[in-house]
């Protein structure tokens, strides 16, 4: 099983991290391709995409200015299968991704995400005041997972903020 390409480019309006791939993603090289994830009807019902996508299509975002990377490459079945060596070093390449694409907001799909790589543990949802790469609005917003125990629609009402920051100009 191989990672999955990340989807970059230069100065994008949302670049979505994950944890790493499903064991489903890393079987059809598409982020957020397992069937009981949420992430593609996140986005859509959030207002963040004009029609509902399907992994086949996580290339075509690109093109409305978003891409897709993870904190860690390696398929698993789960987060708690990734070692704290693989996260020390996911959180570096993160942060070199993140200052030579300079994505103009980095929407971290987890909050656990976020800790692992911000190494604070005192995130809320949304955006975070410190960022880790001046001059990039970091947001944390719920896993799109089906194991997280928030209702779909208060995920997809936190993930709307982000379609908020994204028609300001300087967006945070």
């Amino acid at each position: 099983m191989q990672p999955i390409p990340d989807h970059l480019a230069p100065n994008l309006d949302i670049l979505f991290v994950g944890f790493n791939p499903s064991l489903k993603s890393g079987e059809t090289g598409h982020h957020y391709a397992n069937p009981h994830n949420r992430f593609w009807k996140i986005l859509y019902q959030s207002g963040l995409t004009p029609r509902l996508y399907s992994p086949e299509e996580d290339q075509d975002l690109l093109a409305i200015g978003y891409g897709f990377t993870n904190i860690v490459e390696r398929p698993t079945r789960n987060a708690a299968e990734i070692s704290r060596e693989e996260y020390a070093a996911g959180r570096e390449q993160l942060k070199k991704k993140i200052e030579q694409y300079r994505p103009r907001i980095v929407c971290f799909v987890g909050k656990g995400v976020y800790e692992q790589y911000s190494g604070r543990k005192d995130a809320g949802w949304g955006v975070q005041t410190m960022p880790v790469v001046p001059g990039v609005c970091e947001f944390v917003a719920p896993s799109s997972s089906g194991l997280v125990r928030i209702k779909l629609d208060e995920i997809v009402e936190i993930y709307r903020q982000l379609v908020r920051l994204k028609e300001r100009q300087n967006f945070c």
